[in-house]
């Protein structure tokens, strides 16, 4: 599925055809520009957890890996038909019902040579669609102090701080805080106002 055609366009003076899909297979080149932009990420500080790029075996067999869970699906998003960044929706597992109308959004990342075009609000946007069709009406997710761009974008679409963990993780030997943050896709099952 193809969600964005290109009218997210690249800044000042670059240029790029960004698409936004959501992936179920891999074809072409899809794997190795998946685990290239990855690396990209990891090195750059923004790699949903890794701290430094593992080896390639182990990231090919991650992105394989999220193809197989059933509850989760994979968007990415492409920059001149380049994988550049990716986000994953997890829902909860069959038997926990108390929570099956909310998803987690994990392991978003843009990869540096495609940032500030679009395509981390492109890639969001479209899980945020996956999930209403899912029938979600509620997504969470977390991230760490340090990642400012990911905190400005997702605040900017309308998710909630509501807590943070002052000992979340350990990079480069010191402990930062983590956030917490929601969004209500549709406030006509919960009751209330959506945010």
């Amino acid at each position: 599925m193809n969600a964005t055609d290109g009218s997210e366009r690249a800044g000042p003076g670059s240029a790029g055809r960004i698409t936004v899909e959501r992936l179920t297979q891999y074809s072409g080149t899809d794997l190795d520009d998946l685990c290239e932009a990855t690396e990209s990420a990891i090195v750059e500080g923004g790699g949903f957890g890794w701290l430094k790029a593992p080896p390639r075996q182990v990231l090919e067999n991650y992105w394989k890996g999220v193809l197989l869970v059933p509850e989760r699906r994979l968007v990415v998003g492409r920059l001149d038909g380049v994988i550049a960044g990716s986000v994953q929706l997890s829902r909860a597992p069959r038997n926990n019902e108390a929570q099956a109308f909310a998803g987690t959004l994990s392991a978003a990342f843009v990869a540096p040579w495609a940032r500030r075009r679009g395509i981390g609000r492109g890639v969001v946007s479209e899980i945020e669609r996956l999930a209403r069709e899912l029938g979600l009406v509620v997504l969470n997710l977390d991230l760490r102090d340090t990642q400012r761009a990911a905190i400005g974008l997702y605040e900017s679409l309308g998710y909630r701080r509501w807590g943070t963990h002052p000992c979340y993780a350990q990079v480069e030997g010191r402990i930062v805080p983590g956030h917490y943050y929601y969004k209500r896709l549709d406030d006509q099952r919960l009751g209330g106002p959506a945010s």
